[in-house]
């Protein structure tokens, strides 16, 4: 019976997600908003629905470590996987608003919740001061978004379909918006009641089922807009919607969770020694591999892919304390992350000389 309702949960997300997103983008459209903002705003943030409907949900009800859980493990689950798989498919785009804008934004984002999750407890305060950091980040894009060339505008009314000057039935719009936010708290409600019923069966925490099931599960969207945009050739909207999605996730999601919950949202130490900090590794890593060339490679998606099936083997090795832990951590710490960084960071300085040699005295 979970397992059904684990699917039939996921299956209203992403589909509630989708209907979300094209009425709201076609309403939008039809009050006049450009095709830019709304890939901006209303497209990025709307493949992050299922986080902010499973958080929401898990935050209300208590089960803290399925809501923190989502949040990181979404957002490890966005770098690692998704824009490891997007980059084997064709390498990725990666533009310089992305390398001096987002990249470092996410990273100081993933800092901050970890310095306020320090106390064990993500309160209202610290909810309404990360909604308000959204409320000024969604106001600085759509300034952007005005001195952005016809190009790029262009490029975001091809991949999200959406021209002003094409009115549609607002009803149905609405409509679409409508079912698709009944959608998602229903399937929100089964997904983590299915989550609660995992965790008990299987013996491991919440927090394990939120950090690998549920974040996998609602990052789906994230996963479908990143692949076909690659697949489409528009390259860099995949990498600017993972990067959209986990800076949304942070102040969006785990923000206006922080609000409904009661005594707000209880973090564990484990979330605080471990997870966050593998959070703002990830973050971290993007910003070099980002820069490197403007394009993210076949090899490194293959990394980037690789460090998220460690992550997961040892979320695994760690909930079921199998023998091989310490090993495979004496492994990963001592040997694979320290040659990832000696690795990276000489290419970082071999880049960093190209462009000095490339550009004019």
């Amino acid at each position: 019976m979970a397992i059904l309702l684990f699917i039939a949960g996921l299956v209203f997300l992403i589909i509630g997600a989708e209907a979300l997103v094209r009425g709201a983008s076609r309403l939008a459209s039809d009050f006049g908003i450009s095709p830019l903002v709304i890939g901006l705003t209303v497209v990025a943030f709307g493949t992050s629905s299922p986080e902010l409907a499973v958080s929401v949900k898990s935050a209300l009800s208590g089960q803290a470590g399925i809501a923190v859980g989502n949040v990181i493990g979404s957002n490890i689950f966005n770098v690692l996987f998704i824009l490891g798989l997007s980059a084997l498919i064709v390498p990725l785009v990666v533009s310089q608003q992305l390398v001096r804008l987002d990249v470092p934004l996410m990273i100081v984002l993933s800092v901050i919740v970890l310095i306020l999750s320090l106390d064990e407890n993500l309160g209202r305060a610290n909810g309404l001061m990360l909604v308000t950091g959204l409320v000024i980040y969604v106001g600085f894009l759509v300034y952007q978004s005005r001195r952005e060339s016809a190009g790029v505008k262009e490029e975001y009314a091809r991949e999200f379909g959406t021209q002003t000057h094409v009115k549609s039935n607002r009803f149905q719009n609405a409509g679409l918006v409508l079912g698709g936010l009944v959608l998602l708290v229903l399937g929100s409600r089964w997904l983590v009641d299915s989550a609660v019923a995992f965790a008990t069966y299987m013996g491991v925490s919440e927090l394990v089922v939120g950090l690998t099931i549920v974040a996998a599960g609602t990052s789906l969207p994230e996963v479908v807009t990143s692949v076909i945009a690659a697949i489409r050739g528009e390259r860099d909207i995949a990498v600017g919607n993972v990067v959209g999605s986990n800076i949304f996730n942070m102040m969006g999601v785990l923000g206006i969770a922080s609000i409904v919950a009661p005594s707000g949202i209880e973090v564990s130490t484990a979330v605080i020694g471990f997870d966050l900090p593998v959070m703002i590794g990830v973050a971290v890593i993007c910003l070099p591999i980002f820069f490197t060339g403007g394009v993210i490679s076949r090899r490194e998606g293959m990394l980037l892919l690789g460090y998220y099936v460690a992550y997961t083997l040892y979320l695994i090795l760690a909930a079921s304390h199998h023998d091989a832990l310490p090993v495979f951590s004496a492994v990963m710490l001592y040997f694979v992350i320290p040659l990832t960084v000696v690795t990276v960071v000489l290419i970082t300085l071999q880049e960093i000389r190209t462009r000095k040699k490339s550009s004019p005295e």
